[in-house]
């Protein structure tokens, strides 16, 4: 599969919510935000069904993302369903890891492959600042279980404002070193004015080589976090919606004056 670029497409990124239990000050406004209503969420049968096709056409890597996925009742059986398409090898997740102490081993079990936990500092104090009352000592228990139960390899998602010496991310290096967590660092993006870099550590961001695609919870095949357009599998069919994606790929991101990070997953 292949866009009008000739960049082979072998990436998706699902979002399987808009919802999360954190409200990270980059990721959504102090105000709150306007959730999808619940019938308009995709079941996880018409997940599959996306993924399936998708893995038909070259699509080998999932990554479930949200929102914060783990708030989503019963993502483990989500898990197990994708784990068993034919074709994916790659089944990841990105989480804050909240929740993620008491569910590390259900995800292992249900066939997740590896997954990314977003933290960007080891201050609790900014960690409540950052994400506007959430509490950093379940996130570093939930790292650590995630390494002891095999999600390997466990990477930390930590946004810096300017560059990775800056204190806090030195700080979440230091720890993940410890306890056998790698770091890849995002920097603050901007989806209304286009602003945005290659993630060190990481191939997002270097539009050049991109190959992904992202679905959105509402069941929108979006060709690039930083571009307007999203096709729906309910209204123009999987295939067509597919089709469609891959014919406005942009050959660079600008702007995304209509999506938001908490609901097309980062």
């Amino acid at each position: 599969m292949y866009d009008s670029f000739n960049r082979p497409i072998t990436y998706l990124r699902v979002s399987v919510t808009d919802r999360c239990n954190l409200r990270c000050s980059y990721c959504m406004p102090a105000g709150g935000v306007d959730l999808m209503s619940h019938q308009d969420i995709l079941s996880f049968e018409e997940i599959a069904a996306v993924v399936k096709h998708g893995a038909k056409q070259g699509i080998t890597k999932v990554r479930i993302t949200g929102g914060e996925p783990l708030v989503r009742r019963n993502i483990s059986a989500l898990v197990a369903m994708l784990a068993s398409v034919p074709g994916i090898t790659d089944l990841a997740m990105t989480t804050n890891g909240t929740l993620l102490e008491g569910m590390a081993r259900e995800l292992k079990d249900a066939g997740l492959n590896r997954i990314n936990i977003s933290l960007d500092t080891m201050d609790p104090e900014r960690y409540a600042e950052i994400t506007r009352g959430g509490d950093l000592q379940p996130v570093l228990r939930g790292i650590r279980e995630a390494v002891k139960v095999g999600l390997l390899p466990v990477k930390l998602n930590c946004v810096i404002r300017e560059h990775s010496g800056e204190p806090d991310a030195r700080s979440v290096a230091e720890w993940g070193r410890e306890v056998g967590a790698e770091v890849r660092y995002i920097h603050m993006m901007t989806l209304h004015q286009g602003s945005f870099s290659q993630v060190e550590g990481g191939d997002g961001g270097n539009c050049a080589s991109c190959n992904r695609l992202r679905l959105t919870a509402n069941g929108l095949l979006k060709p690039c976090l930083f571009h307007n357009s999203g096709f729906s599998i309910r209204e123009l069919g999987i295939g067509q919606a597919y089709a469609e994606a891959l014919k406005h790929k942009p050959v660079c991101g600008s702007f995304n004056n209509t999506g938001t990070f908490y609901n097309i997953g980062g």
